[in-house]
C-alpha cells in the first residue's frame, strides 16, 4: 500500500492543501464553516492525488532516465499501469463528488480545469515545449481559488491576486528545482528554460518573476484583504528571495545557489500562507 501512497506525490499535496486552506480561510474573514473547510481539502486532496498518478503514468518513460525518479513505482513495474490507472480514476470520482456535494459547483467546475491542466496540458507537453513550466504554473495555481471560492462561490477580485500570487511563485520555485536538479532534467531530456535558454537568462527571468511576485503579494493589502501584518513579512520574505536570487549572477555553484532558492521559496509561500488568517480585515 504505501506504493499507491507514494504514487500520489504526498509532498506536492500537502505543500497545495496549505495554500487551498489559505484561499479559504481569506474568503473566510474569519466565519469558518468548518463543513465546507474540510471538504474543500479532502475534495481537493483527491483530485490532487489523482493527478499525480495520472503524471506518474503519462512521465513514467521520462523518470526511468533521472536519477531522482528512475526508482518509482510505476517506472520499476512495483505496480502496474492498468492499476494505477484504475487508481486515479477512483481518486478523481471521490474528489469530484466531495467538491459537488459539499461545497459548490464552481470549485468543482475550477477543480476539473487545473486537473485537464496538469494533466493533459502539463504531463503531456512538459517534454515537448520550454513553455511547459508556465503551463504548470497555472495548474499550481488553481488550488488556493478552489479554497477560495468554496466560500465565495464566485470569482472576484481576491480570487484573482491569489491566482496571479502563486503562478508568479511557482516559476522561479521551478527553475530553482530544474537548476538544482540539472543534471537530471538534461538526462531526462525536459526543455526547461536553464537547459534551453542558458543559466543567465533563467537567472534574469527569476529575478523579473520574484519582483512581480513581491508586487502581487502587496495587493492583498491595498484592496484591503489582509492587514499591515501580512504585508511587511510578505514583503520582507519577499525581499530576501530576491536579494538571493541576485546574488545567483555571482554564484559559483549554480546547483547549491538552486537548491538554497528552492529552499527560500518554500519558506516565502508558507509565510504568506500561514500569515494570511491571523491578518485579515474585516470587510
Amino acid at each position: 500500500m504505501i506504493n499507491y501512497y507514494l504514487i500520489t506525490k504526498p509532498g506536492i499535496i500537502m505543500g497545495n492543501l496549505i495554500t487551498v486552506a489559505a484561499g479559504f480561510l481569506l474568503a473566510s474573514n474569519g466565519v469558518i464553516d468548518l463543513k465546507i473547510f474540510f471538504a474543500a481539502l479532502v475534495g481537493m486532496g483527491f483530485v490532487m492525488a489523482s493527478s499525480c498518478v495520472f503524471n506518474n503514468d503519462i512521465n513514467s518513460q521520462t523518470d526511468k532516465k533521472m536519477d531522482r525518479t528512475k526508482n518509482r513505482a510505476l517506472v520499476t513495474g512495483v505496480i502496474s499501469r492498468e492499476f494505477a490507472l484504475f487508481f486515479a480514476v477512483i481518486l478523481l470520482i471521490i474528489g469530484f463528488l466531495i467538491l459537488g456535494i459539499f461545497t459548490n459547483y464552481l470549485s468543482l467546475a475550477l477543480a476539473a480545469f487545473g486537473f485537464f491542466v496538469y494533466v493533459i496540458l502539463y504531463s503531456f507537453w512538459k517534454c515537448r515545449t520550454i513553455y511547459g513550466t508556465a503551463i504548470g504554473s497555472i495548474a499550481g495555481a488553481i488550488p488556493p481559488v478552489v479554497g477560495y471560492c468554496a466560500v465565495t462561490n464566485k470569482i472576484d477580485l481576491g480570487a484573482v491576486i491569489l491566482f496571479a500570487i502563486l503562478v508568479l511563485w511557482q516559476m522561479p520555485h521551478f527553475f530553482s528545482i530544474a537548476i538544482y536538479h540539472f543534471e537530471d532534467y538534461v538526462k531526462g531530456e525536459i526543455p526547461v528554460l536553464p537547459i534551453k535558454k542558458g543559466m543567465l537568462r533563467a537567472k534574469i527571468h527569476m529575478v523579473i518573476y520574484i519582483a512581480c511576485f513581491i508586487g502581487a503579494t502587496t495587493l492583498l493589502t491595498v484592496f484591503g484583504y489582509t492587514g499591515n501584518v501580512y504585508l511587511v513579512l510578505t514583503t520582507f520574505i519577499g525581499l530576501v528571495w530576491l536579494f538571493a536570487c541576485m546574488k545567483g549572477f555571482r554564484a559559483k555553484d549554480d546547483k547549491l545557489w538552486g537548491k538554497q532558492m528552492f529552499r527560500i521559496s518554500l519558506v516565502a509561500i508558507m509565510i504568506l500562507c500561514f500569515v494570511i488568517p491571523f491578518d485579515l480585515v474585516n470587510r
